[in-house]
């Protein structure tokens, strides 16, 4: 475990930039590669037609909740490994990384089975209008049937990542997404699949990536996935269920969104399902920039944690906001500048573009303020304080979301719709400050 030793050492030791850069850029272009998976469908099937858009943004709510159960046991795994190999507890982190990844492909075959059987009905829950439905329902089906293997391959990138290996986990997820781009067109416009073929496309490569993830888990520095290191422990659940929760609540709560989204928008006809569909895969790729440096941020709060460096977990925390928030304030200016050619280039519909452009201007407003949202809820779950995480993990996407997404049309109509992620985020930074100065100030005190 030679590399492991070395990951302790600079990941307590080294300065605290190198470290934040070192971890977030691997990680940063995982999280942006994992988030082109949707955003390839949504480009491509975009030259078929406004149903076909709709329908894959209809299904990205269940694809949301099978990333959510993978990022549930990635991070619930991951961050009591990073903890162990803070305190040089290797053996407890063998023994979490194989159960992590057990259950999450167990709980994924679940999903896929219970999808399968109740397909349409989901289908219709999920917001899909009767034009929708066939669409729906045939990309949908083919996506449910690679569940194990996505849930699988988001637990083994995040425990790659806590054990400070956020390389390893990028190669495998970005080998996944290439193929993606290349299979994608070829099925759907060469062999005439359609939206079939966006929905096989995206099933292969997640196979393939979870393959790749699984081989790499025995490169030098990994903790090697060995079945005869599981050991059943309601301890090790428990661990989990702390650690991964907040990430749970956050990508559960993000789907239910989407649904509830999906829903207000469908009182509006087709084009508005797709124009705030193509609107949410925007910001979701956006969004995986900040969480990508929120993730790099996580292995050295964890070690730190573990090693009791308080100091260290501040600094990084703060150097994370800074960067996170210009870089917000950059893609803001930019986003004004082109809303309509952004939106255009997905569907060239006048009454989607009308949606989407209206939409994402209310999203960027409160772009700057996503920085500290989210990297206070990823310091308050790898700190261990995992009611402050799921509170904030639930702000985003459910605590305001929901109610604004319910109240606000019944007043302002679509527009209310168009505005309701702004108010939410809003709402949700004004709760996460005080959070984030609650966690540090419980640091003093175990100083103390």
């Amino acid at each position: 475990m030679k590399q492991t030793t070395d990951n302790y050492t600079f990941l307590t030791h080294a300065p605290v930039h190198k470290v934040i850069v070192s971890m977030a850029v691997p990680t940063i272009i995982s999280m942006l590669i994992t988030s082109i998976y949707g955003m390839v469908d949504t480009y491509y099937v975009g030259k078929i037609n406004t149903q076909s858009t709709a329908a894959v943004g209809i299904s990205f709510s269940v694809m949301t909740i099978i990333q959510a159960i993978g990022f549930f046991f990635g991070h619930g795994s991951g961050n009591y490994i990073s903890r162990c190999l803070g305190s040089k507890e290797t053996e407890k982190a063998r023994c979490m990384a194989v159960t992590g990844l057990l259950y999450s492909f167990a709980f994924g075959l679940l999903v896929s089975v219970v999808g399968l059987v109740f397909l349409t009905d989901i289908s219709y829950f999920l917001g899909s209008t009767e034009t929708i439905q066939p669409y729906t329902e045939r990309y949908l089906g083919i996506i449910l049937c690679g569940a194990p293997f996505m849930t699988s391959s988001f637990t083994l990138n995040n425990q790659m990542r806590f054990q400070g290996n956020a390389k390893y986990a990028m190669y495998g997820i970005l080998s996944g997404v290439l193929l993606n781009v290349v299979l994608a067109p070829i099925l759907i416009f060469y062999f005439c699949l359609g939206i079939t073929g966006a929905a096989v496309a995206t099933l292969v490569s997640q196979i393939m990536s979870f393959f790749i993830l699984f081989k790499m888990t025995r490169h030098s520095g990994n903790i090697a996935i060995r079945l005869k290191d599981y050991v059943p422990s309601w301890l090790l659940v428990k661990e989990i269920v702390a650690g991964g929760t907040p990430s749970l609540s956050r990508q559960g709560l993000a789907s239910v969104a989407t649904i509830m989204l999906n829903v207000s928008a469908g009182a509006y006809g087709d084009a508005a399902i797709a124009g705030m569909s193509i609107v949410t895969r925007i910001s979701n790729f956006v969004y995986a920039g900040i969480v990508g440096l929120g993730q790099g941020f996580q292995p050295l709060c964890g070690f730190c944690y573990g090693a009791r460096l308080y100091d260290r977990i501040y600094d990084g925390y703060m150097y994370c906001v800074k960067i996170g928030t210009v870089f917000f304030v950059i893609l803001t200016v930019i986003g004004f500048l082109f809303t309509s050619p952004i939106i255009g280039e997905f569907r060239d519909d006048p009454h989607v573009i009308a949606v989407g452009c209206a939409a994402f201007r209310w999203q960027l407003a409160t772009y700057p303020l996503i920085a500290v949202i989210i990297l206070t809820n990823m310091l308050s779950q790898t700190a261990r304080k995992p009611i402050r995480a799921n509170v904030v993990a639930a702000a985003r996407s459910g605590l305001f979301f929901i109610p604004a997404v319910i109240i606000l049309p019944k007043f302002l109509g679509l527009a209310g719709v168009e505005m309701s992620q702004a108010v939410s985020d809003l709402c949700s930074f004004l709760l996460s400050v005080p959070v984030a100065w609650s966690v540090f100030r419980d640091m003093k005190r175990e100083m103390a």
